[in-house]
């Protein structure tokens, strides 16, 4: 299995890891960490040395309650990181932007994929994807940033959401995007109550196929503070960790997450406890 960029592709032959790098003043875990150009690539080359195959690389927060910013200020924060990244590294880039506008100009930056919160539904945004040639990620969100948590309801959440994923897999493919261009991601936290993220969790096998990568970014989410009843930074990584560990034991070809060692390690135990019990 693999991903296809524009310019490189991405082996999915083994689970991989996306590392979570925010030039945002605001993003929940990190805020504020990798203002600057320099920090940034520092933080990325940093992660690449861990073990990380893919930087996803956002300039406005998602968390929940987060306010919104225009797509020059996200460009103001992001392009010049892409650019010193590309002219760094061969690792695959990937752009965190749900804005057509953003995602343009991050492709012709040196970005290899776009990661879309909202799945490519905002005007404009799948023409791009097209024209740029772009691997994507389709990410399931109920709702948007501000208010996703507010009150969120679903008939069965896990039949709703593979509903929503095929879908958009189908619209992206009809526009002409190759399956091996595309990624999907249920989407833990984005609308998702606690119970909601959970049964996605055991259920995720149901979203794993044999062509199309599964991608699971749940790193240091307040699902966890929520599940453990505390809320430290230890508490947040060890769960982490342990929901990466399950998740590549049900399909999931990506791992999304800030604390990349961590999760490289986990991810050797599983593939090697796979093969020890192959036949």
């Amino acid at each position: 299995m693999q991903l296809v960029g524009p310019r490189s592709v991405c082996d999915l032959s083994q689970p991989a890891v996306m590392g979570i790098l925010n030039v945002t003043p605001d993003s929940f875990s990190d805020g504020g960490s990798y203002a600057s150009a320099d920090a940034a690539v520092a933080r990325a080359l940093s992660m690449v040395d861990e073990g990380a195959a893919i930087i996803d690389i956002g300039g406005e927060s998602t968390r929940p309650g987060a306010s919104p910013v225009t797509a020059h200020d996200e460009c103001e924060r992001v392009l010049p990181v892409i650019r010193a990244l590309r002219a760094a590294s061969d690792v695959f880039i990937s752009i965190d932007t749900l804005k057509p506008d953003v995602m343009r100009a991050a492709c012709a930056a040196g970005a290899d994929m776009i990661n879309d919160v909202n799945a490519l539904q905002a005007p404009g945004a799948l023409d791009v994807a097209v024209e740029a040639g772009a691997a994507v990620c389709l990410m399931h969100m109920q709702g948007e940033p501000r208010t996703m948590q507010a009150a969120p309801q679903y008939d069965d959440v896990v039949a709703d959401i593979k509903s929503f994923l095929a879908q958009r897999v189908s619209v992206c493919e009809q526009a002409g995007i190759a399956r091996e261009r595309i990624c999907v991601d249920p989407g833990f936290g984005f609308g998702k109550s606690l119970e909601h993220n959970l049964e996605l969790m055991r259920e995720l096998g149901q979203f794993a196929d044999a062509d199309l990568p599964l991608l699971v970014g749940v790193s240091r989410k307040t699902m966890f503070a929520r599940l453990f009843g505390r809320d430290d930074l230890r508490s947040r990584v060890n769960g982490s960790v342990a929901a990466a560990f399950w998740a590549v034991g049900r399909g999931a070809r990506i791992i999304r997450c800030h604390d990349i060692r961590d999760t490289c390690q986990v991810l050797h135990l599983a593939r090697s406890l796979e093969a020890h019990s192959a036949p």
